[in-house]
């Protein structure tokens, strides 16, 4: 086949980037002696003509060949490739293809047919490399038995020669996917694999995670007929899985170098790391949990059942998957999450820090409902305080100072001032300083102590220096939730600094730090009023913001105002006069004309300005346009809403579309996030009980 390499027009195609050149080459060095570079080689495919899973004509093309280099027992790697076969067809069918093989409504780009055609044809080879003589190679083959082989019957029988054949747990587990997939993929296999996934969960003779894997298969092939009784035999099964399984230590993170601190903003590089433990996966069987929590979807009170019982594996690697899986639930879907809330919380213990790390994340980004796990947080931190004394922040053990430090931030994002120490601690040392500055401005109650640490971090840093804005963005950001007027000065110096260096997104966070402090940024107005005219699309309208703030002259103001509704600013400028209300009664002409612009996040802005302005007279119009946009796109919905709630009694047709909204099941409002909707639930709730309550409602306001 390799001598057909070359009469191939490679530089007629692309990869991610670029001329697809490049791919005989590739395919050479895959069958490389030298071990590094059949690596780079692998990577590169993966990184150019794979890229983030996507298929291309040239990676089509390049299937034959690495179906050669796979087939010879003389290739090294070839379990590599096998899985490289089996990843590019996988994604060809999931991105251009219907579960059941038939093209999407859209018509796929053209490598994702040609591949899985192409694989589909050599459906067979897998059933051969699945009884190859190397384990590792077999492995990457079982998951092509489900998604190549077409005959049912023969890939069938092929499955269950496979699992007869293998004992160890993971290609048990993926022989098992395999059959789902087929069921899916092929309506005439759907019957007898089913069936045979029901009597492998039944059977006695099987080991607990085999029969866990068939009952959690099944259910996803028949989402719609999961019954009563299958989260109690999942959860028995699970139970007997983690007796069954040997007990290991959680794999160490692979180590990477560390970025040249003056090359890259430490909240980046942290994001990064972040993103590399999110991608790992401790536990044998995650994957498959997984899949049964997709299949149960909106049932909380089962997956809750299901993660209780995850949370206390005896394996570390499986309760630290089952902490992030619980997070991900309480993310996405609605419900009471007190109890799974508690059993997170439970996870926070000195013996297993690397759990504990986790639980802590997960309480802090689930904080708008994370209150029930206050107690434990604090006596967690307690804990470490008492063992490693007053500077754990900053201990040189990187897993207790991690696990520390997400503690203290779940517990300052609830506002809880037993963080303040390590807070404090965390700014007098300036080690991992960024982290406490991003969760200080939950802790007002502690403005005096935290203020005059945050203003000298912030004089500090140098705007003229790449990679500074994150930080003092940062700063300014918890200095206006702070709200202390002591903070004036400093933030005057900063916005100072930034026009100076023409750092155009530190000039706007400085900005709207000083309209936080209102009247007590008067002494800035001189600067604020010469940035009113400024050329930045994001500077012009914050400066407006802020010379309403600190001067609340409507004069001054209100050509500006218009101004920027008849420029590219209006939903900025809508907001403005929200806060302004009546006396901005020059603003409805225009506002008006605007509730029939084709963008409804401005329409909905506009909407909520002419209500605040213009009050009852305006109310048919500003429901019309509200109503109609949460129902359009929901995303709206917190906008809509908060503007509902001031309207008092003539927001009562809203209520259909209220209710139905907390009758969702799923997460929703801006960017369907925890703390959004938190806020829409608890909005939408006070809208509908006042507006249900039989006693006489007050007047509608027309102020915030």
């Amino acid at each position: 086949m390799f001598e057909e390499l070359h009469r191939i027009d490679w530089s007629s195609m692309e990869h991610a980037y670029g001329t697809a050149e490049e791919v005989p080459a590739l395919l050479w060095a895959l069958r490389s002696p030298q071990a590094e570079e059949r690596r780079e080689a692998l990577e590169r495919f993966y990184g150019a003509v794979h890229h983030q899973g996507d298929v291309y004509p040239c990676t089509a093309a390049s299937l034959p060949f690495l179906f050669e280099l796979a087939s010879d027992t003389a290739t090294p790697d070839r379990a590599d490739l096998v899985a490289l076969l089996v990843s590019i067809g996988r994604e060809s069918l999931e991105r251009g293809f219907e579960d059941d093989g038939t093209e999407i409504e859209y018509c796929p780009p053209p490598g994702y047919v040609q591949a899985l055609a192409f694989l589909r044809e050599h459906g067979e080879t897998f059933a051969e490399f699945a009884r190859d003589g190397d384990p590792d190679v077999r492995l990457a083959a079982i998951g092509g038995l489900g998604l190549f082989l077409d005959d049912a019957d023969r890939a069938a029988t092929v499955l269950r020669e496979q699992i007869a054949a293998e004992h160890g747990i993971e290609a048990r587990l993926r022989t098992v996917e395999a059959a789902a997939t087929l069921a899916l993929r092929v309506p005439a296999a759907s019957h007898q694999v089913t069936h045979w996934l029901a009597d492998l969960a039944a059977d006695p003779a099987q080991d607990p995670a085999t029969r866990l894997a068939a009952l959690v298969q099944r259910a996803r092939c028949a989402p719609d007929e999961i019954g009563e009784d299958v989260v109690p035999a999942a959860v028995g099964l699970l139970r007997a899985t983690g007796r069954a399984l040997p007990v290991r230590p959680i794999a160490p993170a692979p180590i990477r170098p560390e970025p040249p601190t003056d090359a890259v903003a430490p909240q980046i590089a942290a994001r990064f790391a972040e993103l590399d433990r999110h991608t790992r996966v401790y536990a044998p069987t995650t994957v498959l949990l997984r899949t049964f929590h997709e299949a149960l979807s909106p049932r909380v009170r089962e997956r809750t059942e299901v993660l209780a019982e995850q949370l206390w594996s005896p394996d570390p690697g499986s309760r630290l998957d089952a902490v992030r899986m619980s997070g991900e639930l309480m993310q996405t879907w609605r419900g009471d999450h007190t109890r799974l809330l508690l059993r997170v919380a439970d996870r926070l213990t000195p013996a297993d820090e690397e759990v504990a790390a986790e639980a802590a994340t997960v309480l802090e980004t689930c904080h708008p409902i994370a209150a029930p796990a206050r107690e434990a947080l604090a006596a967690y931190l307690g804990d470490q305080h008492a063992a490693h004394g007053p500077d754990v922040w900053a201990a040189p053990q990187m897993q207790l100072r991690w696990s520390h430090q997400q503690a203290v931030r779940a517990l300052a994002r609830l506002g809880d001032t037993r963080a303040v120490p390590s807070l404090l601690a965390a700014l007098d040392s300036d080690v991992d300083a960024w982290r406490a500055v991003e969760v200080a401005g939950h802790l007002p109650q502690a403005a005096d102590e935290l203020v005059p640490r945050l203003a000298a971090h912030l004089h500090r840093i140098d705007l003229s220096r790449q990679w500074t804005e994150m930080s003092a963005n940062a700063i300014l950001a918890a200095l206006a939730a702070l709200g202390d007027p002591a903070a004036v000065p400093a933030v005057v110096d900063a916005l100072d600094a930034a026009v100076r260096h023409e750092q155009h997104e530190v000039t706007q966070a400085a900005l709207k730090a000083l309209a936080a402090f209102g009247p007590a940024a008067v002494e800035a107005l001189d600067t604020i009023r010469s940035l009113t005219t400024a050329t930045d699309a994001h500077v012009r309208p914050a400066a407006v913001a802020a010379l309403w703030a600190a001067g609340e002259d409507l004069i001054e103001t209100m050509p500006l105002l218009l101004n920027l509704l008849d420029d590219l600013h209006i939903s900025d400028a809508a907001e403005l006069l929200v806060a302004i209300g009546p006396p901005a009664s020059a603003a409805l002409p225009r506002l008006r004309n605007l509730l029939a612009h084709d963008y409804e996040w401005v329409r909905v802005p506009c909407a909520a300005a002419l209500w605040e302005i213009g009050g009852e007279s305006e109310a048919p119009a500003v429901l019309d346009v509200l109503m109609q946009a949460m129902a359009e796109n929901p995303a709206t919905a917190n906008h809509v809403v908060a503007c509902l709630d001031r309207m008092g009694p003539l927001a009562a047709p809203a209520l259909p579309l209220l209710r139905a909204q907390l009758a969702l099941p799923r997460r929703g409002g801006r960017f369907q996030s925890i703390d959004h909707d938190e806020e829409l639930q608890r909005i939408s709730r006070t809208v509908i009980n006042r507006l249900e309550s039989p006693a006489p409602s007050a007047p509608a306001s027309r102020t915030t």
